[in-house]
C-alpha cells in the first residue's frame, strides 16, 4: 500500500509542477533571453567603447604630434574632433587645446581656455585644478598679484599635490609685483618640500639667486650711506 500512496504523491507533485511551469515558463524564458540578450550588448558596448577609446587615443597622440610640430592650426583641427569621444578624452582634448593657443601665442585665449575648464563643475576636481595651475602660471603675465592669488592661493595647501606649483606661481606674481620678501618666503617653502618635483625645485633655487641679486645692490647702497653718514659725522 506503501507503494501506491508513494506512487500518487509523486504524480500529484508531477501535475503540480506541470501546471506551475505552464504558468511561469513564458516569464522564466523571457528573463532567460533578457540575461542572454543583455549580456551579449553589454559586451558589444565593451567592444565599440574600446575601439572608440583607440581611436581617440590616435587622435590625441596626433595632435600632440603636430602640436610639437608647430603646426598648432592642425593641432586643433584635429582635437576638435574628439568633443565627444568617450571617456577623458573631451577633457583632455580641451586642455590640449588651451596649451596649443599659448603655444601659438594666444595667450589671452589659452587664459580664458583654462579657466573655463577650471570653472566646470562637470568635470573631475583633479583636471579642473590641474588646469587652475595652468591657467595660473599664464596669469603671471597678464594679471596682477591680486588676481593671481585668487585663482592659486587654494592650491598652496600643504596636502595639496600641486602646492609647489601654486607656490611657484604666487612667488612668480610677487617677484613681478617687485615683493622681493614675499616671492623669497614662497620659494622657500618649495625648497624646504621634499616631495617638490625636481623642476620646480631647479627653478626655485635659481629665482631665489636672482632675489638675493636684486636685494645686494640695495644692502651695497645702505651700507655705503651708513658709511657717508659716519665720515660726515667725524
Amino acid at each position: 500500500m506503501s507503494d501506491i500512496f508513494r506512487e500518487v504523491d509523486e504524480g500529484l507533485r508531477r501535475d503540480r509542477y506541470g501546471r506551475l511551469w505552464k504558468r511561469f515558463a513564458p516569464y522564466i524564458i523571457g528573463v532567460a533571453v533578457l540575461i542572454v540578450v543583455g549580456t551579449g550588448g553589454y559586451r558589444y558596448w565593451e567592444y565599440r567603447q574600446a575601439q572608440e577609446s583607440a581611436k581617440a587615443g590616435d587622435i590625441l597622440l596626433s595632435a600632440i604630434d603636430a602640436g610639437n610640430a608647430g603646426d598648432h592650426d592642425t593641432a586643433r583641427q584635429e582635437l576638435a574632433g574628439l568633443s565627444y569621444s568617450t571617456g577623458g578624452y573631451p577633457v583632455l582634448a580641451r586642455m590640449r587645446t588651451a596649451s596649443e593657443m599659448a603655444s601659438a601665442g594666444d595667450k589671452e585665449s589659452a587664459l580664458k581656455a583654462f579657466s573655463e575648464i577650471a570653472d566646470d563643475t562637470k568635470i573631475d576636481n583633479q583636471f579642473r585644478d590641474i588646469a587652475e595651475i595652468r591657467a595660473g602660471y599664464l596669469a603671471v603675465d597678464l594679471e596682477n598679484r591680486d588676481q593671481v592669488k585668487a585663482r592659486v592661493e587654494r592650491l598652496g595647501d600643504a596636502a595639496n599635490a600641486l602646492r609647489a606649483a601654486a607656490w611657484e606661481i604666487l612667488g612668480l606674481a610677487a617677484w613681478k609685483a617687485n615683493n622681493m620678501d614675499g616671492a623669497d618666503k614662497c620659494f622657500s617653502m618649495i625648497l624646504d618640500d621634499q616631495q617638490a618635483p625636481a623642476d620646480v625645485n631647479t627653478r626655485a633655487r635659481m629665482m631665489q639667486s636672482l632675489i638675493q641679486a636684486a636685494k645686494t645692490p640695495e644692502v651695497a647702497s645702505n651700507d655705503a650711506d651708513t658709511a657717508s653718514d659716519k665720515e660726515k659725522a667725524q
